[in-house]
C-alpha cells in the first residue's frame, strides 16, 4: 500500500515534469552587446569541452554539446547501486541562433570555462557607427564664382546693340 509520502513524492515529480521544457535538455543563454561585439553566455554544466561543436552556416550559428549519463556505481560489496532520484538531464543539447546582418562571422570566438560557453561575435567594420567628416569649402572658390558672375554682367552691360563690337 502506498504511503502519503509516496503519493506526495509522485505528485511532486509529476508537477516538476510538467514545468520542465519538453526535451529537458535546455541551454539557458544570456546575450548582451558590449561596444563593438555581442557576447552570448550559454550554460552547459557538466559538458565535456571536447563534445562542444559550433557551426556557422549562412546566417545561422548552431551549438551542440553532449553530457553523458553517469553509470550507477558499485557499492562497496560489489553490487550495483540503485538510483533513488535522477533529475539531471543527459544527452545531446542543441541551440540555433539566427544572426543578423552586420556581424563579422569569420571572427567569432568561443571559450568554455566553469560550465559556461562564452561566444564573442564582433560587429563587422562596415556596420560600426562612424562619423562622416564634413569638408569645409574654401572661401576663395565662392569669391571666384562671384567675380565671374560680376565680370559676365559687365560684359553684357558694355555691349550696346547695333554698336558693332
Amino acid at each position: 500500500m502506498a504511503t502519503s509520502m509516496d503519493l506526495f513524492r509522485d505528485f511532486d515529480r509529476f508537477v516538476n515534469h510538467l514545468a520542465r521544457p519538453s526535451t529537458g535538455l535546455s541551454m539557458p543563454m544570456d546575450l548582451h552587446r558590449d561596444g563593438d561585439k555581442f557576447v552570448a553566455k550559454i550554460d552547459l554544466p557538466g559538458v565535456d569541452p571536447e563534445s562542444i561543436d559550433i557551426d556557422v552556416e549562412d546566417r545561422s550559428l548552431t551549438v551542440r554539446a553532449e553530457r553523458k549519463a553517469e553509470k550507477s556505481a558499485e557499492s562497496g560489496e560489489g553490487e550495483q547501486s540503485q538510483w533513488v532520484m535522477r533529475e539531471r538531464s543527459y544527452g545531446t543539447y542543441a541551440r540555433q541562433l539566427s544572426l543578423g546582418r552586420g556581424l563579422d562571422l569569420s571572427k567569432i570566438e568561443a571559450d568554455y570555462a566553469d560550465g559556461v560557453l562564452t561566444l564573442t561575435i564582433p560587429v563587422a567594420e562596415e556596420s560600426k557607427p562612424r562619423k562622416v567628416q564634413v569638408r569645409h569649402s574654401n572661401g576663395s572658390a565662392q569669391v571666384a564664382r562671384r567675380l565671374l558672375i560680376y565680370l559676365g554682367g559687365l560684359r553684357r552691360a558694355s555691349v550696346v546693340p547695333g554698336a558693332g563690337v
